[in-house]
């Protein structure tokens, strides 16, 4: 690999420390040095420009756009140089014969099902072996609590018996032993949503031997959000696992201007020895399938059985009373509000862009008849955005020293929730340079090296010889997100160039096609490499 040298830029390291003007040195695909009047190789003149250790997304759904979308655009032109992927609980591995085709319908809406894919593995460590012969940024998995669940006991909303517990175990700790970093659940998202407390403390048990950590998609962003917090610590407390918030988000109106509620919980449970950490992105609108709203008693059994309620009309009724009137679990226990749902993505191109609401209105028939007959045609893959959030409540926990960030970005919806392509530089742009929420180095801080330090990543997440070259170079007057709710799909401005392991993945501003990333795994030393 020929050396290369980046000369004159302000190198904000990821420590939190002030930025200084220095030239780096990159050779064999590691930092070699760092000063100045550095020579060997290839040299990019970046005076005026910041570099700084590529972005680590905490929360991604890359799971199959790694695969089937290989120069993975999104990700590489914001500076993401390393993806968590297996979040809230859904995901491909562990899979059989029998659940793989139910878990590809069931999270098609997030991450699309390619025609012709090659699904040529199972376990956590195939798939990881898949990742590993070329991908565009690195990727550290985490078990799905979910697809664990659906291995050992289908989609019974139930306590597993005491074999299906010691079957959970021993998935989970095959694929910790496989390299995954830890685990994740969904718990507004079926079938995971059906492990109780303690079988969740039982599952953290076993990740916390092998080195890792929880991360849950937790019980209510909404109604009850400060008690589903409380539970997660508790989980974490009792099973002596580290924990790690997935979009630790404060919404719905029931949670306006509560960010320092959730925040005095944290503080309190970290002094008292908790090890935890959180992601968030940097926008107010949710995003999710339409399908996710569904009381959690309706989708017991699987897709097939979902779609038959929904097409029952007295079991749709007492549907359209759990959501409207009660409040759904799988909306958070919170009515559902028509008028904040917009549809994302539906086999049904003239619905995308629409609310619930809005349908509604123009063809003068209840909104929840719209939901129902949404879900049926699509076979529950539409996706949606949810207008729910609070700009009070994303700032506060965005200046929180536990803090990482998180894209929760989907990529297949005809309409992606404009983070997928924004979340980075939107932090730079918005939130540091606009806004002044964060400081530059603080922001860089959080986005890299405290992420790498909840993943335990060897050599990676700051800028310091002897660690892997991997770096993000851009303006910091000019970086900002291009990608909006109309046009989600849109390379974010002031990043020139990005490299994964040495190699440029963007140079000058355009994505170069190279493939040097790899899955990065735990090993039994408690390091991921």
């Amino acid at each position: 690999m020929p050396g290369l040298v980046i000369r004159g830029a302000t190198v904000v390291d990821g420590t939190g420390a002030p930025g200084r003007v220095a030239d780096v040195r990159v050779d064999g695909g590691r930092i070699a040095e760092i000063g100045t009047g550095l020579s060997g190789g290839r040299t990019i003149d970046a005076g005026g420009l910041v570099l700084a250790p590529g972005f680590i997304d905490m929360h991604a759904h890359s799971d199959l756009a790694l695969l089937a979308e290989p120069d993975h655009l999104a990700k590489v032109s914001q500076g993401v140089t390393c993806e968590v992927i297996g979040q809230d609980g859904m995901s491909y591995a562990p899979v059989d014969d029998t659940t793989l085709p139910v878990m590809r319908q069931t999270i098609a809406g997030w991450n699309g099902d390619p025609p012709g894919f090659d699904w040529n593995w199972r376990g956590v460590g195939e798939y990881l072996d898949r990742l590993d012969a070329g991908i565009a940024v690195n990727a550290c998995y985490l078990v799905p609590q979910g697809a664990v669940r659906m291995l050992a006991m289908g989609w019974d909303d139930r306590p597993p018996t005491g074999a299906e517990l010691d079957r959970q175990r021993e998935l989970v700790a095959t694929g910790m032993r496989e390299g995954a970093v830890g685990m994740s659940s969904g718990l507004t998202y079926v079938p995971g949503m059906y492990a109780g407390d303690d079988e969740l403390t039982e599952l953290c048990r076993v990740v916390a031997a092998h080195g890792g950590f929880y991360a849950p998609h937790h019980r209510s962003y909404g109604a009850g959000a400060l008690e589903a917090y409380a539970d997660m610590v508790e989980v974490s407390r009792r099973s002596g696992c580290p924990l790690h918030l997935a979009h630790a988000t404060m919404n719905f109106g029931v949670n306006r201007g509560r960010a320092p509620d959730l925040l005095r919980l944290l503080d309190e449970a970290i002094a008292d020895g908790c090890d935890i950490s959180l992601d968030t992105y940097p926008y107010l609108p949710g995003a999710t399938t339409l399908a996710a709203l569904l009381p959690s008693w309706a989708s017991e059994g699987g897709p097939a059985a979902a779609l038959a309620r929904l097409a029952d009309p007295g079991t749709s009724e007492r549907i359209r009373h759990t959501m409207e009137v009660e409040g759904s679990d799988g909306c958070h226990g919170v009515p559902s509000e028509w008028e904040t749902i917009e549809i994302s993505g539906s086999r049904d191109r003239a619905v995308v862009g629409r609310t619930i609401a809005g349908l509604a209105d123009e063809t003068g028939r209840p909104a929840f008849e719209i939901y129902r007959e949404r879900l049926i045609a699509d076979e529950l893959s539409t996706t949606i955005l949810q207008h729910v959030g609070h700009e009070e409540n994303v700032r506060a926990i965005m200046r929180h020293p536990a803090h990482t960030g998180g894209s929760d970005g989907l990529l297949a919806p005809a309409k992606p929730h404009p983070r997928a392509w924004g979340t980075f530089p939107r932090y730079l742009g918005h939130y540091v340079r606009e806004l002044g929420v964060l400081s530059l180095e603080e922001c860089v801080a959080h986005l890299t090296g405290r992420a790498a330090r909840r993943l335990k990543l060897a050599d990676r997440g700051l800028v310091r010889p002897g660690h892997h070259a991997d770096l993000v170079v851009f303006d910091p007057a000019s970086v900002r997100a291009t990608a909006t709710f109309a046009e989600p799909r849109r390379q974010a401005e002031g990043i020139p160039h990005v490299f994964v392991g040495g190699v440029a993945v963007i140079g000058d501003g355009r994505p170069t096609g190279a493939l040097p990333g790899r899955s990065l795994r735990r090993t039994p030393d408690g390091v991921t490499r």
